[in-house]
């Protein structure tokens, strides 16, 4: 893919690189129970028999991590509100005379999200890629920037840092991402890159829910 707005910034990864140049192009377009006490009488003036040691109350297993249910967010939510990116110059720079803030236009209930543990279903487009498995990449709301080079808006997709391990790069059709998501400006070297990024868990390639 190649876009004739990208620019790249001496000092930044891979990754950020491209997180960089798709901001400046948007710019520029959440005991068991024992019993206690002793019978008041014997129940029979026989020897008791011996009875088996009391055992304690079954301990509750908790459910696998992949079988426990996460709140599915979609891009219906996240993406539906005007978000206006600030001008910024960059690292040292100060924000422009009367700048948006860059927090203050994203809606609480959006908000609220932040620190949660969400599914969230788009498009991937790999920004790094170790023994053939996808560890950081964008989830986006819909092909355009994957297949037509389209900028899109910055509250449309999502920056992934996999904390498990890699996934398979999928490229054709949509996946559900898990994970812990994090609302709130992104910067690298002074520039607005994001306001959205999660750390990924689990993909389900299906693309359900």
């Amino acid at each position: 893919m190649t876009n004739p707005r990208r620019r790249y910034h001496p000092g930044v990864p891979a990754a950020g690189s491209l997180l960089l140049a798709l901001a400046l192009s948007v710019q520029a377009a959440d005991k068991p129970v024992v019993p206690r006490g002793q019978p008041i009488k014997p129940v029979t003036t026989k020897p008791p028999a011996e009875s088996a040691p009391a055992t304690n109350a079954v301990p509750r297993v908790e459910p696998p991590a992949s079988s426990v249910a996460v709140p599915a967010v979609g891009f219906d939510v996240l993406s539906t509100f005007k978000y206006e990116v600030p001008e910024e110059g960059g690292a040292g720079s100060k924000p422009a005379p009367n700048a948006p803030d860059p927090d203050a236009q994203i809606p609480a209930n959006v908000k609220a999200y932040n620190g949660k543990k969400i599914a969230l279903k788009g498009f991937m487009l790999p920004l790094k890629v170790e023994g053939g498995l996808v560890t950081e990449l964008l989830l986006m709301r819909d092909q355009s920037m994957c297949c037509f080079g389209t900028v899109p808006k910055i509250n449309e997709w999502v920056a992934v840092k996999m904390t498990g391990g890699g996934v398979k790069p999928v490229m054709d059709q949509a996946v559900t991402l898990s994970g812990t998501i994090k609302v709130g400006a992104m910067r690298e070297n002074g520039y607005l890159v994001g306001i959205y990024q999660m750390d990924g868990d689990r993909m389900d390639a299906s693309g359900a829910f």
